[in-house]
Formats: structure tokens, sequence, C-alpha cells
């Protein structure tokens, strides 16, 4: 094991900066005995990136620059150091961030004790650290029930093939599936005679149920009625000629396939994740309880369905108009 000591240089601007100073900071561990590598595993493949970024920056904040996230020394960690890191991305990123990054900072801690290489007392002081106030506008927007229709409408006077598929697909959006999710169904994970969908492929490795009833049924049924019952994916690239290649969809094509159709019905600004906003929103103004929505969209925490209901927004602007400007 290589191990590097990194003392204070007044002449490296960097060093003034490190977090951790004049200790043993860069420690070269094998993948199986790095507390980062070893997190990182334990994670979902679409938070690696994310999330091996937030170590990265973390890495850098706590060594002035000369660490990354798989060099630095996580066990020199000490609660002194954790709250001036919580100070640093408390100033430099929104709390949502910089929370996200507290999260991974812990996680790659409590991967340094199991593997023992910090102590039960150093872990817990060092993770006792509480969370970054604050409060940002909601990102995206829900979708009006008329562009709703408007995008259905191009997909149902699309009649190639296509716009059978797409209706399809637009329709499982609107019934919560995030894009990864849809993209990841088989027809085998549909149920023609109840209209349930085993989600086996969820956020977190978390599976549920959820149904395609009314309309998204009619619309499954009719894409796998000209799909086939073969089978593999539900979803399937359609070639400009009109013939079906046998092979998965990417996200890349639901992003490109609501893009064409937004377009088509004259609308901007409509992401696959609007229609989960609107899915929930939809729901609780309907009347269904959130615990119930929150099982529908697959939440581990009650309060991120919450943060996704956008009925405040629609009481705040009919509270607005309540009042007229004497112009």
């Amino acid at each position: 094991m290589q191990m590097v000591v990194c003392e204070d240089r007044n002449e490296n601007k960097d060093d003034q900066t490190a977090i951790i100073k004049g200790e043993v900071l860069a420690l070269a561990r094998p993948p199986s005995q790095n507390p980062a590598a070893v997190y990182l595993a334990s994670l979902g493949t679409r938070s690696w990136r994310t999330i091996g970024g937030d170590l990265h920056t973390m890495a850098r904040l706590l060594s002035g620059g000369r660490c990354d996230a798989q060099t630095v020394n996580w066990a020199a960690m000490r609660y002194e150091h954790a709250a001036a890191l919580r100070a640093a991305l408390a100033e430099r990123y929104a709390h949502t961030t910089a929370n996200r990054m507290l999260s991974a900072l812990r996680g790659v801690l409590k991967a340094a004790w199991r593997l023992g290489q910090l102590s039960t007392e150093e872990y817990h002081r060092a993770i006792d650290l509480p969370a970054i106030k604050g409060e940002t506008l909601p990102r995206g927007r829900a979708i009006a029930m008329g562009e709703l229709r408007t995008l259905f409408t191009v997909c149902r006077e699309d009649t190639s093939i296509h716009g059978r598929r797409d209706a399809a697909l637009l329709a499982l959006l609107y019934g919560g599936l995030r894009r990864d999710e849809a993209v990841q169904l088989d027809v085998g994970d549909y149920d023609a005679d109840t209209g349930e969908l085993r989600v086996l492929h969820g956020k977190g490795g978390k599976q549920r149920i959820v149904y395609a009833t009314n309309g998204a049924k009619s619309a499954l049924d009719d894409w796998i009625a000209v799909r086939g019952h073969e089978a593999g994916a539900l979803f399937l690239p359609i070639r400009k000629g009109g013939s079906i290649e046998r092979r998965r969809m990417n996200n890349q094509s639901v992003f490109d396939i609501l893009a064409k159709r937004a377009r088509q019905a004259g609308l901007k600004d409509v992401s696959p994740h609007d229609f989960r906003r609107t899915f929930i929103s939809d729901l609780l103004d309907a009347g269904a309880d959130t615990t119930t929505v929150q099982k529908m969209a697959g939440h581990a925490n009650v309060t991120t369905t919450a943060r996704y209901d956008r009925r405040g927004e629609i009481a705040k602007q009919k509270a607005a108009e309540l009042l007229h400007v004497p112009i």
C-alpha cells in the first residue's frame, strides 16, 4: 500500500485551501479496500456518474486539488473535516446538490467503517452533520390536460406504426413510468387481461406493479397488435421504412420521440419527467391519497412524492387573481 504524506507548503495555493492538512492525505488502495470504490459499487449504474462526480468534487476540496475520489484517504476524515466540507459545499452549491453530496460522503465513510478503517466513534462523529437548509423552485412543470390531448391527437392522426407505438409510450409515461423504466419493459411484463404492468427495473432496484387502464390500456393493446407477441422488449425502434427492429430502445429515443410529438403539437419545454409530475398532480387532485400515489410512482419516501405536487402553484395563481391593480 502506497502512502503519500502531504505537508502544508505556503507556496502552493491548493495546499492553503485543503481541508485536511499535514496528514496522510493520499493513500493508494486496491478497489476492494477503497471506501469510494466500495460505496460506488453498491449503487445502481445510473447513479455512478453523478455520485462519482460528487465524490471527486469533495476529494478535491478536501485535498486542495491534489487528490481525486480514488486517491484521497477517506479514513483520515474526522468531524472537523466533515464540518468544514459541509460549510464549503453550502457556500458553493444549491442546498439540494450539497445535501446529495453529504449523503454520498456518509455512504463513503460508512464503507470505510465497515472496512475497519474508521472506528465506530470516529465514524458516528464524522457523519453527525445537519442537512443544509434552503428552498429551490420546483423543476419542470405539469402538462395541461389540453396539451396532453394535443399530444395524443398527433399520435392518433399518425396512421403509421410510429403513431401506435408513440401513443402507447406516452400513455405509460403519463401513467408514472420513468423513461428508463419504460424502455426496460418486456412484453411478458404486461398482462393484457388485467392491465397489470410489472416494473422490474425501477430506480434503486425497486420493483412495483402499475396498471394500464382506460385509454392507456387501449393504446398499449393497439401497439402490441402490430408489434406482435414475440418475447423481448415492449418498445422497439422502427426504421424509416416502417419495419420494426427487434432490439430494445434506449433512453435517448424517448426524448427524441417526445420532442418530435411536442413539435408537431406546437408545444415546447415538455420533458419525459414532466409526465410523471403531471401523473402525480392529477392523481392527488382527483382525490388519491398520497401513500397510494407514492407506491404507484415508486418513491421511497412520501416527501419525494409531495415535491412533485403542483396543485399549490395553481392555488397561488388563483389567489393572485383576486387582486386587481388599479390601472
